[in-house]
């Protein structure tokens, strides 16, 4: 006998509520082996390959590809002794009485799938498409009340009472012609495009943000750079101003522990959850988008080894090479705008952290010196975003001017943390 199981959404990190099916890479009544790969699931961070623990046949698929599927959905049937096919017929029995099916109706047919104006697929039952038919209901105008906003019969019925009830037409007025603006063009969201508005949305409104600006005079920081990046003879990496950045965000990180906290929303009423270990995220943008992977430890990095360090996860996430793990912990990420010829940057914090500093680009500037003379200097603008369930404007501005105070002293930034 053939023994059928489900295969469910695999939930493939710690903060994964849903995923993007992708691509099968096995086709019903097809058999696969132990390591074979089955289906591609993509997040908003990386896409995986889902591979097959045991041999078997896949019977069917569930969920089509390019779906978006709640973790532990099933999303196919497999067998697992390689039968991969129905049972064989049972041998002749006495029918035994059922109750009488619903009537349908003899010029019942299946109704297609109807789309908006855009082309875009309107999720609603079969039901849910003749009941609204018969009632003369757009379907484009029910909001539905199943899974992802599917539409149901109860739907359309509501729709159907509450819809005003028409009145007379009134005489036409003569008016001058209307002019129509041209349609602009509309394009479908690429699945990164779209999880990363959601769950930015989400962070935006439901973080409590402020916002905390300065600026670090970096005269001596960009002259330790290009010293230190004369030396290529020494074979070490060359060091950016993203580097430096990191560094001194490290720095103020071992410092100040309380700063590497997270909020954690518990149906209890929130949790603060402290990480301690001096991770830090950095923002990097690549052909599919921005994304913002982990610098595990960067704290108490010495500044060669994270120079080393980022440039390699700066190549994977660019390559498209980075895994679940380049993603998990870390409550600060470090965006540096700089090369785009920008003051000040105000960052969203990414969902799951509390704190994110926008960089923006090094300024030459006269400032006053103590006699009153002006005074040429190299100015950075930092903008610190702060979660204000888990810090108050006082300390977050003790991280931000420790922040200062190393890129102002980078000489600090060449010792262990």
């Amino acid at each position: 006998m053939t023994m059928v199981r489900e295969l469910v959404m695999p939930k493939l990190g710690l903060t994964m509520t849903e995923g993007v099916l992708a691509e099968w890479r096995v086709s019903p009544g097809q058999p696969f082996r132990s390591g074979d790969v089955l289906l591609v699931v993509e997040t908003d961070k990386i896409a995986s390959e889902v591979e097959a623990d045991s041999d078997g046949v896949l019977i069917e698929t569930t969920i089509p590809a390019g779906e978006t599927v709640a973790v532990g959905t099933p999303i196919a049937r497999w067998s697992a002794d390689g039968a991969g096919a129905a049972p064989a017929p049972q041998p002749a029995e006495a029918p035994t009485p059922i109750a009488a099916p619903l009537p349908v109706a003899a010029n019942a047919r299946p109704l297609p799938a109807p789309v908006r104006s855009n082309g875009e697929r309107i999720l609603s039952t079969p039901l849910a498409r003749r009941r609204a038919e018969g009632l003369g209901v757009n379907l484009a105008a029910v909001t539905g009340s199943g899974p992802r906003g599917r539409i149901k019969v109860a739907d359309v019925e509501a729709a159907a009472q509450t819809r005003p009830t028409p009145r007379p037409a009134p005489q036409p007025v003569p008016q001058a012609p209307k002019v129509e603006a041209p349609a602009g063009e509309r394009s479908k969201p690429t699945t990164l495009q779209a999880t990363v508005a959601r769950r930015l949305t989400a962070a935006k409104r439901d973080v409590p943000h402020f916002y905390l600006a300065a600026e670090a005079e970096v005269t001596e920081l960009a002259a330790l750079r290009d010293r230190l990046n004369a030396d290529i003879e020494s074979g070490l990496p060359r060091i950016s101003m993203t580097h430096l950045v990191l560094a001194a965000v490290g720095r103020a990180l071992a410092a100040m522990p309380e700063m590497d906290r997270v909020w954690d929303d518990e149906p209890s009423g929130g949790a603060i959850l402290a990480l301690g270990r001096g991770d830090i995220g950095m923002a990097v943008d690549t052909p599919r988008g921005l994304v913002a992977p982990v610098l595990h430890g960067a704290a108490t990095l010495p500044l060669d080894r994270l120079a080393a360090e980022a440039a390699s996860l700066t190549r994977r996430a660019r390559d498209g090479r980075l895994t679940e793990e380049d993603f998990q912990g870390g409550a600060v990420t470090v965006s540096n705008a700089g090369m785009h010829n920008v003051t000040y940057m105000t960052s969203i914090i990414n969902p799951g952290q509390s704190s994110i500093l926008g960089v923006g680009s090094v300024r030459s500037v006269f400032r006053p010196d103590a006699a009153g003379a002006p005074v040429l200097k190299r100015e950075l603008g930092l903008v610190l975003s702060a979660d204000h369930r888990l810090f108050d404007g006082v300390t977050a501005l003790a991280f931000l001017n420790r922040i200062i105070a190393g890129l102002e002293r980078p000489l600090r930034l060449l010792r262990a943390a």
